[in-house]
């Protein structure tokens, strides 16, 4: 007879691995949390010290269904978590300054970062604008401290979490144009792309929305009292009901249509949203936690640096240059925030898990230099743990005592 896991005996290491990082994290999270690793920080270390670069316990191919799986379904869930809370009061009172740095910084971002990548490396015009790209999206996770501080001011801290909850659906459809640009996809023309991914994605995820938003009474069901956690797995299943039926002909792209699900479905049934929101933490946790850990697995120094000076290079003026000239020339002219805060906000813009899945999905797909591309977001997702996890906090006391201070003189 056959044994119960055979087929799954892959799993086995990677799953007593997870379930130690699990608890020695739940025991040290509180030291975490004052230190520059963060547990998703600790996540990819422990992978990569265990993975194909470093003990080889862990062993992941890149391109397998799981490895692929476990991207899919993290961005199912980020995306759906991000569209959340797109609430209508912060869309309102505080859309200002992230609506100038969706609309101006990102593609700012993505063309500067993909002009030097073309000037440093050999890579064609369409891979560095992929590189541009992935590496466009900022991500809270690797500074919570200065989304959650509530001494950073109210804007500022609204300004960093309403750009990074919208700024990884709006890098979705670039990514998956210069993805399928690159492959070499004979069929790929970019009107076709806006047709049929976009317009049927945004168009299913409005009708799943919709649909999803009248199915669910608003009090009770079935004579019984709808409870938090039935809401949050309802909420659940229109995510990926929503990816779904956006691969359904005429095969819209299905992640776009998550995103706009999520928006919508917030918009018109906020208390599911807050259900989701409070009952599915530790779901969305463990996808994080897990596409971290397999991230740190597949990587490698020598693919890290296989690009040398360059792939260093393209890092540092991504995170040191690109970031700041971009907010500033989206802000230029803004009288909400001065040029400290401006300061503030354009180094505080890491790269995190969304860069991280995205890459994944590239690695996976049929692009000739996806392993060179991957490898170089890579470079950039390790180096901002490090960088923007030794300076969150500092940074939110900086800004929270030049707050405070200005604050005292003028009530003077």
């Amino acid at each position: 007879m056959a044994p119960i896991a055979a087929g799954v005996e892959f799993l086995e290491a990677p799953l007593a691995v997870f379930g130690l990082m699990l608890v020695l994290g739940a025991l040290i999270s509180g030291l975490a949390g004052r230190s520059f690793l963060s547990l998703t920080a600790a996540f990819v270390v422990a992978g990569f010290l265990l993975g194909e670069g470093g003990a080889e316990v862990l062993e992941f191919d890149a391109t397998s269904a799981f490895v692929q799986g476990v991207a899919v379904v993290a961005l199912v869930l980020l995306l759906f978590r991000d569209g959340l809370e797109v609430e209508r009061e912060m869309l309102h009172d505080a859309w200002h300054l992230p609506l100038r740095k969706l609309v101006l910084a990102m593609p700012i971002t993505a063309v500067l970062v993909a002009l030097v990548t073309h000037a440093l490396t050999d890579l064609g015009w369409t891979e560095s604008f992929l590189v541009g790209a992935l590496l466009s999206p900022t991500d809270p996770v690797l500074s919570s401290s200065v989304i959650t501080n509530p001494r950073v001011p109210r804007l500022i801290r609204h300004s960093l979490n309403l750009e990074s909850g919208l700024n990884d659906g709006l890098a979705l459809p670039a990514v998956l144009a210069f993805t399928a640009a690159a492959a070499g996809d004979d069929d790929f023309t970019w009107w076709q792309f806006v047709l049929q991914d976009v317009l049927v994605g945004v168009t299913t995820g409005l009708v799943v929305a919709f649909a999803a938003s009248r199915l669910m009474p608003g009090g009770r069901a079935l004579g019984h009292e709808i409870s938090r956690h039935q809401k949050a797995l309802y909420a659940i299943g229109v995510a990926f009901t929503a990816y779904g039926a956006a691969t359904l002909p005429p095969e819209g792209n299905g992640f776009i249509a998550v995103f706009v699900a999520a928006i919508a479905f917030g918009i018109w049934r906020p208390d599911i949203a807050e259900s989701f929101e409070a009952q599915s933490e530790d779901v969305v946790e463990l996808v994080k936690l897990g596409v971290f850990l397999v991230f740190g697995a597949i990587i490698t120094l020598d693919g890290l640096f296989g690009d040398g000076w360059a792939a260093v290079g393209i890092v540092a003026f991504t995170l040191l240059l690109v970031r700041p000239v971009a907010v500033f020339a989206a802000l230029a002219g803004s009288r909400q925030v001065g040029t400290a805060e401006k300061a503030f906000m354009s180094w505080f813009g890491p790269k995190g898990v969304a860069t991280m899945a995205f890459a994944l999905f590239v690695l996976g797909s049929a692009v000739p230099e996806a392993e060179r591309v991957f490898n170089i977001a890579a470079l950039a997702v390790l180096v901002s743990i490090i960088a923007h996890g030794l300076t969150d906090h500092a940074g939110s006391e900086w800004i929270s005592r030049r707050e405070a201070a200005q604050s005292r003189l003028a009530r003077w």
